[in-house]
């Protein structure tokens, strides 16, 4: 069922450098008692085949059990990208033991941005990359993300939950990576309805509040059933663009 969603997204700050700039996005592993490592062993190879410049990992590793932690880490240090992977945390890694697999995943070469930020340079061009803590369990700091960036810089910014969408937008961010919603995990109404109107929450895909625009990715796993319908496990390829 694995599907591999390519977007193509215009950045109005993408530096000329950066055309065609290649992001491929994991997210809502949810390793458990309910996801088989071929899963998870296929998606990693999904994803280094589609020669990303950068592999961004959205949160929500494991679900519950702190056993399952060592080798999702194992798994996903097998990610290659020409400029490195990049993660942050989600809430069900919080709620199992953050600090362990932060640590696992440093060991396995994964940088894991936690409120933190950096330069991303590339020749002569740079933007800004940024992670944020999961939002659910009171640990987003957006501004400590953001300090130290230019004012004027394009800023990607990787947050688990899509709900920080509204901050990211007064922060004039970009471009956010989220996961979290599974994209709803079973979709039996349509995105939109007869009147053409989104739904409240952003679910999937790609959207936008004002010059910032979003992308959901819809997850690898599952929680509460191991039951996916309309919504099928996803590795996406964002392939940035200047406007």
């Amino acid at each position: 069922m694995l599907t591999i969603e390519h977007q193509r997204i215009s950045v109005r700050r993408l530096p000329g450098e950066f055309e065609g700039f290649r992001v491929v996005q994991l997210s809502d592993v949810h390793h458990g008692p309910f996801s088989d490592r071929s899963q998870i062993e296929r998606a990693v190879e999904t994803a280094n085949r589609l020669q990303p410049d950068i592999i961004a990992l959205t949160g929500d590793y494991i679900s519950k059990e702190r056993q399952y932690a060592a080798p999702c880490a194992e798994m996903l240090g097998k990610l290659e990208a020409k400029y490195g992977v990049y993660a942050v945390l989600g809430n069900h890694d919080h709620w199992t033991d953050a600090a362990l697999i932060t640590d696992l995943f440093r060991a396995e070469g994964i940088t894991v941005l936690v409120n933190q930020g950096m330069r991303f340079q590339k020749g002569n061009s740079a933007f800004w990359l940024a992670g944020v803590d999961d939002t659910m369990v009171g640990l987003e700091d957006l501004s400590l993300a953001l300090a130290g960036a230019q004012e004027d810089e394009m800023k990607l910014l990787l947050a688990h939950n899509p709900i920080i969408l509204r901050r990211a937008a007064r922060a004039n961010v970009d471009l956010v990576l989220s996961g979290h919603t599974h994209g709803g995990q079973v979709a039996i109404r349509p995105e939109r309805g007869a009147q053409a109107r989104g739904r409240k929450r952003m679910l999937k895909g790609l959207g936008r509040l004002g010059s910032t625009q979003i992308y959901v990715n819809r997850g690898l796993g599952t929680v509460v059933l191991p039951i996916r319908y309309g919504c099928p496990p996803e590795v996406s390829l964002l392939e940035l663009r200047c406007q």
